[in-house]
């Protein structure tokens, strides 16, 4: 909220949210399931209560997440659906006399504008984007109303478009944070999503979108480059694709209503191992993984392969009932706020597969992001599992979405996730216990890094005596 409008003779008083309601998001026909309320790197929906109270009154009842998401599901980072907060801070004189231009700009614009009526409703979502957009925070941003539908559908697991999770990198292919393309900020390809257009386009992680029907995207921020690419399922998308080592060339796909498959599993070595492959966290999926891993272990399985490779995240939430599933007791993760207050998540007890005689292997790669680091940080600092692979994203962040009233949302960063040894794994990411490197020509239907996996089970020194840390 502004400080109070100094020009009190205006007869356009600065539209103001109603403190007497509050917006939240509901279930609809697309959105099944109960409300979200927070996000890691991912989709998922979370129930209200299924999370602690952990914040004061002005940020109500808060949903968090960790995802690789900007804007919607795209990037890897935490989100939380917030209510309409509907609260006026006090303001202090200093902080009229800040707000005084901004006044000041209000009304000439209003007022003087000569082009045509100005509508109050753009001239506050403008400013609102403009505020949230100078902290320079990738995974912050303000959601029109449409774009904040489009994010619920993300976190429900089921959109429409062409289905391909995205981050950002530099010209020479590292993971950044940015907000605006141009030659060193490059909308990359983390992982197209089983079953989806892209994976039957021969879309590749590593692939990076340098252009959307023939617009580029520099100058573009990664919410409007999402924009660009979803649409109503049946019309039709043509992205250039810049692929290392190739010239630039067009792919057109059709888009498709997505509706993430977020488990998959099946037996491998002979029945011997079972493997379990989690795609994102959503209330469902993490369900949905407890329910296989305990039918593994009800099967005396006690060899298992669980895979996050390519998975944005989802709700902190998810990620702590799907770390719980190995972890008995103690820390999960901590998040840490503003004021430097830490705020754990401990394991939620009577987990599927906590015994020890259990051996676990954990694959992990560059798509696996947030919520997924935060599975794989804690099974690493616990010593219960060994972690396979490359090494991954790196988002250490959690965002919280506050909704306004009738004019969307603003996705904010509230606080910093550490692991359970108060590690911030932020643009470094978890190394694995035995990196694994796959060859860009590696033949379809071969997975080095599984095989890696299997070997280990099978000669049954699937946890190190040395762990190493990222740091």
């Amino acid at each position: 909220m502004l400080p109070h409008d100094p020009d009190s003779t205006s007869t356009d008083a600065a539209p103001d949210a109603d403190s007497s309601s509050t917006t939240e998001p509901t279930a609809g026909a697309d959105f099944p399931g109960p409300e979200p309320i927070g996000y890691v790197d991912g989709p998922a929906p979370l129930p209200v209560n299924a999370r602690p109270n952990r914040r004061n009154a002005v940020f109500g009842a808060a949903l968090v997440v960790v995802a690789l998401l900007g804007g919607g599901a795209l990037f890897a980072s935490g989100y939380s659906v917030g209510r309409d907060q509907g609260l006026t801070p006090g303001a202090t004189s200093t902080e009229e006399q800040d707000f005084k231009a901004f006044w000041d700009t209000y009304h000439a614009v209003h007022d003087q504008y000569a082009l045509g009526p100005v509508d109050n409703k753009t001239l506050v979502e403008g400013a609102i984007k403009g505020m949230v957009e100078s902290i320079n925070d990738p995974y912050s941003s303000y959601l029109t109303p449409e774009d904040y539908q489009s994010s619920l559908q993300d976190i429900s697991g089921q959109f429409e478009g062409i289905g391909v999770e995205v981050g950002t990198v530099d010209s020479k292919g590292n993971t950044v944070d940015c907000n605006t393309f141009g030659p060193e900020c490059r909308f990359v390809v983390i992982a197209p999503l089983e079953g989806s257009p892209a994976e039957a386009g021969g879309i590749k992680a590593g692939d990076v979108i340098a252009a959307v029907d023939g617009k580029t995207l520099d100058g573009q921020t990664p919410d409007q480059a999402r924009t660009l690419i979803r649409g109503a399922a049946g019309t039709k998308v043509t992205l250039t694709i810049d692929r290392k080592g190739q010239t630039p060339f067009d792919v057109t796909l059709t888009r498709a209503k997505i509706q993430r498959k977020e488990v998959t599993a099946k037996d491998l070595a002979n029945g011997t191992v079972g493997y379990v492959k989690l795609a994102g966290f959503s209330d469902a999926g993490a369900d949905a993984f407890v329910a296989a891993v305990k039918a593994d272990v009800d099967k005396g399985e006690k060899k298992l392969v669980i895979d996050l490779r390519g998975n944005p995240g989802g709700f902190i939430t998810d990620a702590q009932k799907v770390a719980s599933v190995f972890i008995a007791a103690g820390p999960v993760f901590f998040e840490q706020f503003a004021d430097g207050h830490l705020q754990e998540w401990d394991a939620l007890g009577k987990g599927v597969a906590t015994d020890t005689s259990i051996k676990v292997v954990l694959l992990i790669d560059k798509g696996s992001a947030s919520a997924s680091e935060i599975v794989a940080g804690a099974l690493r600092d616990t010593k219960r599992a060994t972690i396979v692979g490359e090494t991954s994203f790196g988002k250490g962040t959690v965002q919280e979405w506050i909704t306004l009233e009738d004019k969307g949302a603003v996705k904010l960063t509230v606080a910093k996730w550490l692991t359970p040894n108060k590690d911030w794994i932020h643009k470094v990411g978890i190394t694995p216990d035995v990196p694994v490197t796959v060859p860009a020509n590696t033949p379809a239907g071969q997975d080095p890094i599984l095989d890696k996996a299997l070997s280990i089970l099978a000669s049954g020194a699937a946890v190190p005596a040395a762990w190493p840390i990222a740091a």
